[in-house]
């Protein structure tokens, strides 16, 4: 059986390789996303200070630090029984869509774009940043680079830190903002609205207009029928930042909605021997492989997910594009892959009318904006949408707030087995009489790349072993000594 090694994968966050096994007619019998990385989060944060948390897990990654800091933050809200002021929470949620604008600006330009702008089969070289920059001009290059600049030094601004935030506590926030700050973040959100507007123009004059790539969107080769997930306001609209759990079947019908201190009651997790991800699953459909259907627990939980489940987002402009969105695809749910691209920027310009809201709310100034624990500490669970899934933390600790048990559930963990389904139904797709191209190659990774999934926060191990060698050589290069652990 002839294996093509796809290593490492490109245009992600972290580090990954791709394993496909060929039959003797050159058909593709098998393929595996593996994840070599191990970074054991949840282990070395036992013993230390709850409140230590929104700070040490935004080290977690650099590419989405915002959303790691205000999970943990709710977190510690639930774990110190503590609800914070309306001034806080509204801070927060603001704090939070200027991150989620930012983050979906940098992974349509810089990750996914590239294979629509350049063409999926270009040659490599132009397969980026700078080949989307000759082909579209500096002047859209320009707006992507304000975007990202205005975004961050508005993190800054709040948050403390363009990276790693250290703003959220428990029962609210560190410091508030200004009148002078308020009217700057509401400027740059307004700009921010005409740039999402403008990025859903590029998107449909470069991909929906282009019938090669309209049909690679819309063809067989990227489509799971899977469960989908994200969280939702009281109406059922999405929202990034506070809401309940909504899983819909792959009829579009709901399976289940509950807050996410109930998340254990709901979804359960699983290791194969082959990847340091965990495999989390529907508990009450139960694991039946890396397969799809309504008989399968596998779910996706994805941008496009989020609107799947969703019955509307909670502004204007964004509904629209919601709708056209749906009307284009015919109707709801939709169930291929690269759609989520679309999906993407519908909720980059929801974030960003959102953060306008919020700007714009006479309470955003208000001067109380944390309530202090007084209860001793338990146990806590804080969910947001992470930019690539549903994340959640869960902490537990002892009477002194010391954490004794550990638990996150990362957006990219929660898409593991549906991003291994699409990557294996990509190389079979493709892949045939053993004639590969790196063009072809590419396409199978395009697979993985729409979940924009970020491996470095993902990676976790039960019970957290990590394969190691080590040779030991004299100074003339003999060896000395060979020690190794966990490797056979």
């Amino acid at each position: 059986m002839k294996r093509i090694s796809i290593d490492p994968i490109t245009r992600l966050e972290g580090h990954g390789k791709i394993d496909i096994f060929l039959d003797d007619q050159g058909e593709v019998a098998n393929a595996y996303l593996q994840i070599p990385e191990l970074r054991g989060f949840e282990q070395f944060c036992v013993g230390r200070p709850a409140e230590d948390m929104p700070n040490l897990t935004s080290r977690i990654c650099g590419v989405c630090p915002e959303a790691h800091h205000i999970a943990g933050t709710k977190a510690l809200d639930a774990l110190f029984h503590v609800d914070p002021p309306p001034t806080a929470k509204k801070l927060r949620e603001m704090f939070y869509n200027i991150f989620f604008a930012t983050d979906h600006t940098t992974h349509f330009y810089a990750l996914a774009g590239p294979d629509f702008v350049v063409g999926p089969t270009a040659p490599v070289a132009e397969r980026n940043i700078l080949g989307i920059i000759k082909k579209v001009g500096m002047d859209i290059a320009g707006k992507v680079l304000k975007m990202r600049r205005d975004g961050h030094e508005l993190i800054k601004m709040i948050g403390g830190r363009r990276v790693h935030p250290n703003w959220g506590l428990p029962g609210g926030v560190s410091r508030g903002i200004n009148e002078e700050q308020r009217r700057e973040i509401e400027f740059r959100g307004r700009e921010a609205v005409e740039f999402a507007q403008f990025s859903l123009k590029l998107f449909d004059d470069v991909v929906l207009k282009n019938s090669e790539y309209l049909k690679i969107v819309t063809g067989d080769v990227y489509v799971h029928q899977t469960y989908n997930m994200g969280m939702v306001d009281a109406e059922n609209r999405s929202n990034f930042y506070d809401g309940q759990i909504r899983v819909t079947g792959p009829d579009g019908k709901e399976h289940a909605k509950y807050p996410a201190a109930q998340y254990r009651d709901y979804i359960s997790e699983r290791v194969e021997t082959w990847s340091y991800l965990k495999f989390p699953y529907l508990k009450k459909v139960g694991w039946k492989g890396l397969t799809d259907g309504a008989d399968s627990g596998v779910y996706k939980a994805t941008p496009l997910s989020r609107c799947n489940v969703a019955e509307g987002m909670a502004t204007p402009l964004a509904d629209a594009a919601y709708k056209k969105m749906y009307e284009t695809l015919g109707g709801k749910p939709i169930h291929h892959t690269l759609a989520t691209h679309w999906a993407r920027l519908v909720e980059l310009l929801y974030s960003a009318e959102r953060w306008v809201e919020l700007a714009a709310d006479p309470e955003i100034t208000g001067k109380e904006y944390r309530v202090l624990p007084t209860q001793k500490p338990t146990e806590g669970v804080g969910c947001v949408e992470a930019p690539r899934g549903t994340l959640t933390h869960h902490y537990t600790t002892d009477e002194r707030g010391i954490l004794t048990k550990v638990n996150l559930l990362v957006g990219t963990t929660n898409n593991n087995a549906p991003i291994c389904m699409s990557v294996k139904k990509a190389a079979q797709g493709l892949i045939h009489k053993g004639k590969v191209s790196e063009g072809l190659l590419n396409m199978v990774e395009m697979a993985f790349r729409a979940y924009d999934p970020c491996f470095g926060c993902a990676t976790h191990s039960l019970p957290g072993q990590m394969p190691l060698a080590v040779t030991l050589r004299g100074p003339r290069g003999e060896v000395l000594e060979q020690l190794s652990q966990y490797v056979e």
